[in-house]
């Protein structure tokens, strides 16, 4: 819950009935400034285009293709560059809009306001708004402030965008000796909607200084959490970067200790370090990322931000709120208990005429005449209205009049007819003191009376019971029994009675009508849970990611909704705000510990989902956020991948969140979760096939040179292997389909690096078998008589055919390549295909020929050359077959 606001104690005081002077006001907006969040300070986009620059392995390709020019090498140069360039518009693409969440938050300020100035009701813009001011609030606007209540009538507010919590709360004036301040209840917040009611209130808080205000100025904070493709990617790049140094300064000074010349040397170190830096990674991971993301729009899941797709496949566990995200966010009445103890379950469908009314022991159709009379009870004291518009039911009034209006319907009754059927004489509205509402409605010569409240109320109220065969004495024992069970089950119950009295001229009816009533029965309201969710948390625990529930409402009512919705929670599991801020108290320590071992926290309010999020992460999970209020978007914005509601959720949760859920589903997230994993599997597919290749070329240079043999390739022909055949591979690579098992495996560690034991041991093996099998071949050729150009003319020939190899085995960490789908890719074989036609091509073309120093080759040439690069797959096969032995 919010906290309070108090006046300012240097505030003068405000005349509780004339308010504020137009000089008073002024100075005071002088002091205070508008009642305005400020717009966020944007940075130009030049700033946002250099920071896409700020990357490990975005310095060392500009290094390269400076060196690049330097040496001549103009090519690779202009590859490199347009692969940065492109890298930079994406990411100020995805940067541009990070600014408008604060912004957002504007749109739920009320543009006007009615204030009380000296004596007079004014309309002023909501902007003008000071400390002090007298405002009145009525159903239907938005407080314009935080306000201390002074006068209410009836007055309940919405907070749930701020709090979580699915009701409205109904609002009081202070009580005599208790400061206001004191009490929530006595409080209205900036942004909450006046759902009933009307009500007078002093302003204590303007701007930031509102709840409101501390969430922007929150969100308006840059993120502390990295995605954890960027972690990883850093980790990479440093790794990348310290090999490619050492292994050309080794290089240098063997070259050097041969009397190669420096020029010589120098040539050879940059072809090396070119050939060894993946420069087409940035690309192959923005397609790979990409592709994830269409087919994850395909599935109502939108991406704000890139890496996003990601981390929302890395994630471990999944903080999520309830309301609006769990549920459906619709107060529902879904269970009615007869006096007689016969239950009927009320279809929770969003089609008011299609509804089945059910009970286990009779027919739907004596289901629904049973229920009649309680929901005939449920409509007329009602103060809430129903109407049917292009898109559905609208409900006006307050939540609870809605739910029972809806459950009416859906039990066959019409507002218009019941109203014609029992016209309206007299109305005893809903007071907190009296916790009951009642209606007289004239049939006849009589008035009937019908009564809906507090269910402690109408039991001790009532004088029989219907039992479905009569009226019976009421049992309020039983009654009282039938009530607790429907609680503990997390629904709010209300009770309803109806009596008759003889029809009398000019009387006044009234609370002394209210005797003999015969009690009508229970309704179980609740939020209910969307019917996607149980499956969906289902397939995140076999997935081995946790979801672990946020919320404002009370703990009972979450556990219970927890239960529903399928989590799993022993009760020392459940925690609340109040718990949470003891061990904040006490230090992050204390906090971590709390939160490494619950699962469900209630009472929450905003800032502390934050502290919880942050304290997960610390706790070594990579955190996932779900979110729909304004209450959800600092943890939405500072956790490793934020989660918005598309449907329901308001505006500034959309702009805080990495990922927007269209159609509400949770469900939706676990196939967000699968793309994420793919899209992850498919980078390391990549990086797996470049490192393999690069390292390889490194090896069979190392093994060269210190023994005296020639430079094995021009620096010319190793761009040609890196850029031209190797430059397109990848990128088709980045695009492989799921291969179905990715939610079959547990989530990976989040401080496990890219270069994990699996691709270590894959790079090594591969590494071994290209880079001695290619040096063995070129030092063959050497021994059997060809020239130098002759035997790098081969060599290349078989790098590309490596390459080529490499590829294919690269398609799946796990999976033979023989098992794989053949023309699953089709990108991927046209870019293997093109490749090698290109290189062919090459040895045909003049220009090329003359430049890169080819030839064609005999066909017993290529026999040979193709049975040396199929040892790679050989190699790869045999190392994946022991690896799905030792999984059995």
């Amino acid at each position: 819950m919010p906290a309070t606001s108090t006046l300012p104690r240097d505030m003068p005081g405000t005349a509780m009935s004339r308010g504020l002077t137009g000089a008073e006001a002024a100075s005071r907006l002088e002091e205070h400034g508008p009642n305005l969040l400020p717009e966020p300070t944007s940075p130009s986009l030049l700033v946002i285009f250099l920071r896409q620059f700020r990357s490990p392995l975005i310095y060392i390709l500009l290094l390269a293709a400076a060196v690049s020019l330097v040496v001549s090498e103009a090519e690779d140069a202009i590859f490199i560059g347009v692969v940065l360039l492109l890298n930079g518009v994406i990411g100020s693409m995805q940067e541009y809009s990070a600014g408008r969440a604060a912004a957002a938050l504007r749109q739920l300020e009320q543009p006007h306001a009615a204030v009380i100035r000296e004596d007079q009701v004014q309309e002023i813009e909501a902007r003008f708004l000071v400390p002090g001011d007298l405002v009145l609030l009525d159903a239907g606007g938005r407080v314009p402030a935080d306000l201390t209540l002074m006068e209410v009538n009836d007055l309940l507010c919405d907070e749930s965008l701020l709090t979580g919590e699915s009701l409205p709360v109904r609002k009081a004036a202070p009580l005599p000796g208790v400061p206001a301040g004191d009490r929530k209840a006595a409080m209205a917040f900036a942004g909450a909607l006046v759902t009933r009611g009307r009500g007078k209130g002093i302003v204590t808080a303007t701007g930031l200084s509102t709840e409101i205000g501390r969430i922007a100025s929150e969100i308006g904070k840059a993120s502390v959490s990295q995605p954890p493709l960027m972690i990883r990617l850093a980790h990479f790049s440093n790794v990348i970067a310290w090999t490619v140094g050492i292994a050309s300064l080794i290089l240098i000074a063997v070259g050097f200790l041969r009397g190669l010349a420096w020029s010589d040397l120098f040539l050879m170190s940059v072809g090396l370090a070119v050939s060894a830096i993946p420069e087409g990674l940035p690309i192959a991971i923005s397609i790979a990322l990409a592709i994830s993301m269409r087919r994850m729009a395909r599935r109502n899941v939108i991406v704000r931000r890139m890496p996003a797709v990601e981390s929302l496949g890395s994630c471990t566990m999944i903080a999520t709120d309830k309301t609006g995200t769990l549920t459906l966010n619709e107060l529902t009445v879904t269970d009615i208990r007869l006096p007689d103890g016969t239950n009927l379950v009320l279809d929770a469908g969003r089609d008011l005429d299609d509804c089945e009314i059910r009970s286990s022991n009779m027919s739907p159709t004596e289901a629904r005449d049973r229920a009649a009379k309680l929901l005939k009870a449920a409509m007329l004291p009602n103060e809430g209205a129903l109407t049917q518009e292009a898109d559905g039911w609208k409900g006006i009034g307050d939540t609870v009049d809605v739910a029972l209006l809806a459950a009416a319907r859906k039990g066959g009754l019409t507002q218009d007819a019941i109203a014609e059927d029992y016209p309206l004489v007299a109305r005893i509205p809903y007071e907190p003191d009296l916790k009951y509402a009642a209606s007289f409605h004239r049939r006849g010569d009589r008035v009937r009376i019908f009564v809906k409240g507090s269910a402690e109320v109408l039991i001790d109220m009532a004088d029989r019971m219907d039992t479905g065969k009569g009226v019976a004495p009421v049992d309020r024992q039983a009654l009282f029994r039938q009530k607790e069970e429907m609680a503990e089950r997390g629904l709010r119950v209300l009770a309803f009675a109806e009596g008759e009295i003889r029809s009398g001229a000019d009387e006044a009816y009234g609370y002394h009508h209210l005797v003999d009533l015969v009690f009508l029965g229970l309704a179980g309201m609740q939020d209910p849970i969307r019917p996607e969710v149980p499956e969906a948390i289902r397939e995140c625990r076999a997935a081995g990611v946790d979801v672990s529930m946020v919320t404002g409402d009370d703990p009972k009512t979450a556990a219970a909704i927890a239960s529903q919705a399928g989590l799993q929670f022993r009760p020392e599991q459940v925690t609340t705000g109040e718990e949470v801020s003891k061990a904040e108290e006490r230090g992050l320590d204390h906090l971590d510990e709390l939160t490494r071992h619950a699962r469900l926290y209630a009472r929450v309010a905003s800032a502390q989902k934050l502290a919880i999020v942050l304290s997960l992460a610390r706790n070594g999970h990579f955190v996932a956020v779900t979110g729909d209020g304004v209450n959800d978007a600092p943890a939405l914005k500072h956790a490793h991948v934020g989660v918005a509601m598309g449907r329901k959720g308001t505006e500034v949760a959309k702009e805080s969140a990495d990922i927007v859920v269209t159609d509400d589903n949770f469900a939706s997230i676990v196939s967000g979760i699968r793309e994420g994993r793919t899209a992850y599997s498919n980078i390391r597919k990549v990086i797996l096939m470049l490192v393999a290749t690069g390292a390889a070329e490194m090896l069979l240079f190392l093994l060269a040179i210190p023994l005296g043999l020639p430079m094995p390739l021009l620096p010319v022909q190793l761009l040609w292997l890196n850029l031209v055949t190797n430059g397109i591979q990848d990128v088709a690579l980045a695009g492989e389909k799921p291969e179905g098992d990715e939610l079959a495996r547990p989530p990976r560690r989040p401080r496990e690096p890219i270069f994990d034991r699996l691709m270590i041991r894959r790079i090594v093996l591969s590494t071994l078998v290209i880079g001695l099998g290619g040096f063995a071949v070129f030092y063959w050729l050497l021994q059997q008589g060809y020239e130098v150009s002759q035997a790098r003319n081969m060599l290349l020939l078989l790098f590309v055919l490596f390459e080529n190899v490499q590829t294919f085995t690269s398609r799946s960490e796990h999976r033979s390549v023989f098992s794989l789908k053949f023309f699953g890719n089709p990108l991927l074989l046209l870019a293997v295909v093109s490749a090698q036609a290109l290189h062919i091509a090459a040895m045909y073309m003049p220009w090329f020929r003359d430049t890169l120093e080819l030839a064609p080759i005999s066909l017993a040439e290529w026999a040979m050359m193709l049975l040396a690069a199929s040892s790679i797959l050989v190699v790869t096969e045999l190392d994946k077959w022991r690896c799905r032995k030792d999984v059995r």
